[in-house]
């Protein structure tokens, strides 16, 4: 009993998608965290708490949104999709930190 050939692909493909730039935007709008200078934390501990709550940030960029947030009275921390904005306030909250979110 012989099986029969197949040709089956080497290799799997992905699907093609076509979503441009703005339609992704349309779709996942993003929002923007900002931090809000306050009295009553430590340069340091704002430095910590960015660090913790936002991986994605070297110490030198959280230092630098520190010193805006402090020197102008708020600083964007990052900007992403709403539910991840909602998370990212929620976690510089905990620490003590005023933090809130807006549409870009």
């Amino acid at each position: 009993m012989s099986i029969p050939s197949m040709d089956l692909p080497s290799r799997a493909t992905l699907p093609e998608t076509d979503v441009d730039e703005a339609t992704l935007l349309e779709l996942i709008p993003p929002y923007r965290v900002i931090l809000h200078n306050d009295d009553h934390n430590t340069m340091e501990h704002v430095v910590e708490s960015l660090l913790r709550c936002v991986p994605s940030l070297t110490a030198e960029a959280a230092a630098a949104i520190m010193l805006e947030a402090h020197n102008e009275g708020a600083a964007t921390v990052i900007e992403c999709p709403k539910e991840a904005a909602e998370h990212y306030r929620e976690s510089l909250k905990s620490y003590g930190l005023e933090a809130t979110i807006e549409p870009v």
